[in-house]
Order: C-alpha cells, then structure tokens, then sequence
C-alpha cells in the first residue's frame, strides 16, 4: 500500500472489519467506523473485534494494546456503572484513533475515577480524554494518536 492512499475501514456486519484502499485522492480526514453495541456478556467479543480494527488500522502492536485496554476498561465502565449495556464508536484518521462509548443511563451516577481502574487507565494511555454523565447516560471518548509509518520503495 502506498503511504499516499487513504484507508477505509468497515463492519458490515457484527466481527467483521474489512480494510478499504483508495487511489489516495480521497480526503485524510474521511472516517472509518466500528459501531457496535455491549453488554456484560459480550466485552469478551468486542475486545477482540477493537483487536481486529485497530489491527487492520496499521496502529503499531504496543499502542494497539493500550487501545485495547482502554477500550475494554470504558465498556466494563457502562456496563458496571451505567445501564448495563452501551456502544462503542471508533473513528480512524491517518495517525489518529477516536473511541467513544457510551451507556443510555440512568446508572449510578458519573463513572468513577480510581487510581489503577477505569477511567484513571484511560487517562493514563490516551492522548486526549474527554467525559460527561447526566440522566441521558454517559459518554466518554479517547483520541489515541501514532505515527503512520510509511512505506518504503
């Protein structure tokens, strides 16, 4: 693939991401989505599904296991202390990841934040970290950033 050509991701269907290529004369900043929704018995499943995506993003082994974390800890989070269930966005730029989760609320209020779990994991890995609760639910993203490597000739 050459380092000029933009990368679309897809999940037409739950557990599948598919890796798009275009002639490089599409605009970076289109976005690549995963959507997908959790619950208590399902965390197990999306985290290997934001394996499969960040993977198939070219994010770097060591930064993709601090997505993974993360991720996985924000889900935990909506399902322990929102309502049970939530959603997982993902955005892909070139260089750059966005992970949004959410839970519909009401839970037990804003999602704590204590030193080794959650919230305090999140904010130690990702580059920006932002976060609001209210009777709606709570919704937290993380922008997780690298540097695309490019190719060789």
């Amino acid at each position: 693939m050459s380092s000029g050509a933009a990368c679309r991701m897809t999940c037409p269907v739950a557990g599948s991401c598919g890796r798009v290529t275009s002639s490089g004369e599409e605009s970076e900043a289109e976005a690549v989505v995963f959507d997908e929704r959790f619950d208590a018995s399902t965390l197990h499943v999306l985290r290997e599904r934001v394996a499969a995506c960040v993977s198939a993003a070219g994010m770097p082994e060591d930064r993709a296991m601090e997505v993974i974390l993360a991720v996985h800890e924000l889900a935990a989070n909506a399902v322990c202390h929102g309502a049970g269930a939530g959603r997982l966005l993902m955005r892909v730029a070139v260089g750059a990841l966005r992970c949004q989760v959410s839970d519909a609320g009401p839970g037990e209020g804003p999602w704590p934040l204590r030193q080794g779990h959650g919230l305090w994991i999140v904010r130690a890995v990702a580059d920006e970290v932002t976060a609001s609760s209210g009777p709606q639910g709570s919704q937290v993203t993380a922008m997780f950033g690298w540097s695309p490597l490019t190719s060789r000739d």
